[in-house]
C-alpha cells in the first residue's frame, strides 16, 4: 500500500527547523518534498558545524537531522528567473511552506494572495516568530528568545532557592513545536480541501505555538491565580514526580497518582509513608512536598540506581534512569524499535538518521531518501514538475550562477 501522502507535493520554501521540521515530517508520510535553497549557499544550518557528515564540508550533522525525504534545488528568489520557476512550482503544489521575515514574500511577488490566486486549492503556510499579524509581526525571531520571551524559561531550571537560573531546553523545541503544529494544521487543509476544493493561507507563530505548548502551566496560573516558577524536575501538580540521586547515579520518579504512591512507598521499604495524614493524597502531598522529598531521597541514596529501578518496576511504579543521549540510541530498546536508522546519500555516504516515531498500521513510513546535497536535484525537478527542456534548464541556471 503506498504511502498516505504519496499524491501529495510539497514545495518547502523554510530554512533552519521548524518549517523543514514540517516538511520532513510531511516526506517521511510519503509526499515529494522539493527544497528550495539558496544558489552556492543553501539552508543556513548547513553550515551549523562541526561535526560535519563525512567526506563534506558544508552537510553539518544540523542539517541532517531535519531533511530527509527531501529534493533540493536551487532557486535565487530575488532575481526575475528565480521568482519565475517559484511561481511555476507554486502552480503545480498541493502545499507551500515558506518562513521568511513577514513581507520578503510580498517583495518577491510570492504572497498567499497572489499564489492562490494562481493556485486556488494550494495550502500556504507561513511559519514566522511573532505571525503575520499585529505590532510584532516585522520582528525576527531564533528559537531561544521565544523560549524566552514566551514563558518557557520562566519554568525551566532550578528554582531560585537552590542557585537557579531561568534555562532553555536542550533543544530547539519552540521550533520543533511549531513544525508540528504546522504539520497538523496541514493535514487538516488538506483534509478541508478535499471537502471544498479550496486551498488556504496558515499562519503559525513561533511565540504563539510556544504559549500553548504551556498547557497546564497556563492553566495553572488562569485558574490558580499564581505565578508557575521553576521547579528543577519537580511538577506543580504531582508529587512524587521529579529526579533523585541514588548510591552511583540519577533516576526519574513519576508517581501519578495515590495508588502509585502507595507501590513506590512499599519499593522503598517505607510502607509507614503511605499511612501518614501529610501523604496519603496528592493534595496532601502537594502541601508537604518538601519533607516527603527528603525523607524518599534519604532512602534512594541507599542502593544503586539499577537495584532501585528493578523494585520499582517489579512494583509497577513509573521510573526511569537518566539517560545520556548514547545510551537512549544504543540501548536495546533503540534496536528493538529501530529508532536510527541508515540511508545512503547520492555520493553513496551512510547517513545516520532517527526514526519517525508514528507505526501505521496498513501504510509506512518512508526513509527514501537521505538529506540531499545542495542543488542536486534541480534538473530533475525541473523536468518532472515544469517540464522544463534543456535549453530552459541551462538559462536558468546560467542566471543563478551569475
Amino acid at each position: 500500500m503506498s504511502a498516505p501522502l504519496a499524491t501529495i507535493r510539497i514545495l518547502d520554501l523554510s530554512r533552519i527547523l521548524a518549517g523543514p521540521w514540517a516538511s520532513q515530517l510531511l516526506g517521511d508520510y510519503g509526499a515529494d518534498v522539493i527544497k528550495v535553497e539558496r544558489p552556492g549557499v543553501g539552508d543556513d544550518t548547513r553550515h551549523w558545524g562541526p561535526p560535519w557528515l563525512r567526506g563534506s564540508e558544508n552537510e553539518s550533522a544540523y542539517f541532517q537531522s531535519t531533511n530527509r525525504n527531501k529534493r533540493s534545488i536551487c532557486l535565487d528568489l530575488s532575481s526575475p528567473n528565480g521568482q519565475k520557476a517559484a511561481r511555476a512550482l507554486a502552480a503545480e503544489a498541493d502545499v507551500l511552506i515558506e518562513n521568511f521575515k513577514v513581507g520578503t514574500m510580498l517583495s518577491f511577488g510570492l504572497g498567499p494572495n497572489e499564489l492562490l490566486e494562481l493556485n486556488p486549492r494550494l495550502i500556504y503556510c507561513s511559519v514566522s516568530a511573532f505571525g503575520q499579524t499585529g505590532s510584532r509581526a516585522d520582528e525576527p525571531g531564533y528559537d531561544a528568545m521565544i523560549q524566552a520571551a514566551a514563558g518557557l524559561m520562566s519554568i525551566t531550571g532550578a528554582a531560585d532557592n537552590e542557585g537557579g537560573s531561568p534555562q532553555k531546553v536542550g533543544v530547539a523545541i519552540s521550533d520543533i513545536l511549531a513544525g508540528m503544529y504546522a504539520t497538523t494544521a496541514i493535514l487538516a487543509a488538506l483534509h478541508s480541501r478535499n471537502e471544498t476544493g479550496q486551498g488556504q493561507h496558515i499562519d503559525i507563530a513561533l511565540y504563539d505555538t510556544q504559549v500553548a505548548s504551556l498547557a497546564n502551566q497556563n492553566m495553572n496560573y488562569l485558574i490558580g491565580g499564581s505565578v508557575p516558577t521553576r521547579m528543577g524536575t519537580a511538577h506543580p501538580n504531582l508529587v512524587p514526580y521529579q529526579s533523585f540521586a541514588t548510591a552511583d547515579g540519577d533516576l526519574m520518579l513519576a508517581v501519578g497518582n495515590d495508588r502509585q504512591f502507595v507501590q513506590c512507598c512499599t519499593a522503598l521499604g517505607l510502607p509507614e509513608i503511605a499511612d501518614d495524614d501529610r501523604y496519603r493524597s496528592m493534595p496532601d502531598r502537594i502541601a508537604h512536598r518538601s519533607s516527603l522529598v527528603a525523607l524518599l531521597q534519604a532512602r534512594l541514596l541507599l542502593k544503586t540506581r539499577d537495584a532501585w529501578l528493578l523494585v520499582l518496576g517489579e512494583h509497577g511504579v513509573p521510573a526511569g534512569p537518566v539517560n545520556t543521549i548514547d545510551e537512549v540510541l544504543s540501548n536495546n530498546h533503540a534496536v528493538e524499535r529501530q529508532l536510527v536508522r541508515s540511508i545512503e546519500n547520492s555520493r553513496g555516504v551512510p547517513v545516520p538518521t532517527v526514526s519517525n516515531p508514528v507505526r501505521f498500521g496498513e501504510t509506512a513510513v518512508e526513509y527514501r531518501l537521505a538529506p540531499p546535497i545542495l542543488g542536486e536535484h534541480t534538473q530533475e525537478v525541473l523536468r518532472e514538475w515544469l517540464r522544463y527542456s534543456d535549453a530552459e534548464i541551462e538559462s536558468l541556471i546560467e542566471n543563478e550562477d551569475n
